[in-house]
């Protein structure tokens, strides 16, 4: 089933790059691997504009240049989903990781059929046929112009550019302005799971979501999750 989805990861420990690239391609993905930041990087750049990728792994902590770093960069040319990988338990890769760009997250060690999962649910929210159900015309919350069938958004006649996620948390919020979205709603839809139970990954997503659309459109309701204020225009 996941012939033809090419991955590549950036990963400095030999034992779990092997394992995982012999473990992913038995699923029947496609693997190409470097274990040096820096090159990744390099590799990145020439591959995504000659022979994309459909997802990038990236493990935190690399020689010559972090995860962190590296997802950055590769934020400034490409969307390319990003799952990052990191030994810490702590949170702060995490927060890091996504503030930088990367799409989801996973504590080593993990299961391979976790890995998986994640990589098909970032693929989903990649794919304009994955998106969220959307009104079905478009419409404007308090200046910000929404297409959901364009997949455009703009504010003040200014076109914004949205990762996928993001697109997908403002769709989902947007059909009812007002009204409370859970965290649980918002993982279980936009990232197409519901076990992980740490809701930070969504709420990096929304505070990334803020700063281009303007942080007073979107209300945190503590204890429940997210609305968009504004009605529809």
């Amino acid at each position: 089933m996941a012939a033809g989805i090419r991955l590549f990861m950036v990963e400095d420990d030999e034992v779990i790059r092997e394992a995982t690239t012999i473990g992913l391609e038995r699923l029947g993905y496609q693997v190409d691997s470097v274990d040096d930041g820096l090159e990744g990087l390099t590799l990145l750049r020439t591959m995504q504009a000659e022979d994309p990728v459909d997802a990038v792994l990236l493990d935190v902590m690399l020689p010559t240049m972090n995860g962190t770093q590296i997802c950055r960069e590769l934020r400034s040319f490409s969307d390319v989903p990003v799952i990052m990988l990191s030994a810490r338990s702590d949170g702060i890769d995490m927060v890091t990781g996504l503030d930088a760009g990367a799409d989801d997250y996973l504590a080593k060690p993990f299961d391979l059929q976790v890995l998986d999962a994640r990589i098909r649910a970032v693929l989903r929210r990649s794919r304009p046929a994955g998106q969220p159900q959307a009104a079905p015309e478009a419409s404007a919350v308090q200046g910000l112009e929404i297409d959901p069938h364009r997949l455009m958004i703009s504010l003040q006649g200014q076109q914004i550019h949205l990762t996928p996620t993001e697109m997908r948390i403002l769709l989902m919020l947007s059909r009812d302005p007002g009204v409370v979205v859970s965290r649980g709603e918002i993982l279980t839809e936009v990232w197409g799971y519901s076990w992980d139970s740490d809701h930070r990954i969504i709420d990096v997503h929304v505070q990334r979501l803020r700063r281009k659309i303007g942080a007073e459109r979107v209300e945190t309701v503590r204890g429940f999750g997210y609305r968009l204020l504004g009605s529809i225009a």
